[in-house]
């Protein structure tokens, strides 16, 4: 138990909070819950229509400004309408499977509350396998209703651009993940809502933020993945030679990103590793 006082010569309350004890590696328990299965259950089908609203916008996108269809190069949603596709969808899913699964709809982002132990490991594998199965029914919904615009305009698949190296890809794969799961780790953080609990934040709008903005900066280079799932579903519906040669990338950057923000957010921010060492000295 701690208390935690704005600084600054502004005191607005000292609120007390508690982080939550460090999840089990495995809880046998946990498996016999029906609420295990109902927030599996959750992040499949928000993952599904997560890739079905945003590979559409995608797919929309390219067909209305196909020269060969419409003469018209400035119309269409554009890069900016993709973003605020994919970064709306986010905000909206989050915050109806946030009090139930705790809102993921992505493995990389899993990924992270498990190595910062907000997860059990039964719990981010099931996760990921729901997730990848949703983005995968989610674009199989797409290329059922429009087969023909699906095949045509690249099935909303993650594919590093003409023109850059794998290295830049990838880059901006961890960089652009480390923004979101940092965020996420930010505006989840129960230090920050006690502290400034008289400023109300609805957590998924700053997620949801990020990932807008994240689109914004990458989707020239590589259509932005920053969620495996999201490129692993597109994949495996286009089944193109292209789009699974550059299918390393949207796993490993995510990965990566991911742990470095769970790192940074945890050892350096919050300073565990500075109070487990003093943990153990006090012990000593």
């Amino acid at each position: 138990m701690g208390k935690d006082v704005e600084v600054g010569g502004h005191e607005y309350g000292a609120k007390d909070y508690q982080d939550p004890p460090p999840a089990d590696l495995f809880d046998a328990e946990e498996l016999t819950k029906w609420s295990f299965y109902r927030a599996i259950i959750a992040e499949f089908i928000a993952t599904l229509l997560f890739l079905y609203i945003t590979v559409l916008t995608v797919i929309g996108y390219k067909s209305q400004t196909d020269p060969t269809h419409s003469p018209d190069q400035c119309g269409g949603v554009g890069i900016l309408g993709i973003a605020w596709a994919f970064g709306g969808m986010i905000f909206v899913l989050v915050y109806c499977t946030a009090g139930i699964s705790g809102g993921h709809i992505n493995p990389a982002v899993t990924f992270g509350l498990f190595l910062a132990r907000k997860v059990t490991l039964p719990r981010a594998f099931m996760y990921i396998v729901a997730q990848c199965l949703g983005a995968v029914c989610g674009c199989g919904l797409v290329k059922a209703f429009q087969k023909t615009y699906y095949n045509t305009y690249g099935g909303g698949a993650n594919e590093l651009a003409d023109g850059y190296s794998k290295g830049t890809g990838l880059g901006a794969e961890i960089i652009g993940t480390f923004v979101l799961v940092y965020t996420v780790f930010s505006a989840t953080d129960p230090k920050r809502n006690a502290r400034d609990s008289h400023v109300p934040v609805l957590a998924p709008l700053p997620i949801g933020f990020a990932v807008f903005m994240v689109h914004l900066a990458t989707i020239p280079i590589t259509g932005t993945g920053i969620n495996p799932a999201r490129s692993f579903g597109a994949a495996v519906m286009y089944g193109k030679e292209k789009a699974w040669d550059d299918q390393w990338l949207f796993w490993v950057g995510p990965m990566i990103g991911a742990a470095v923000a769970a790192f940074y957010h945890q050892y350096v921010l919050r300073a565990g590793a500075v109070k487990a060492l003093g943990s153990f000295r006090s012990n000593a």
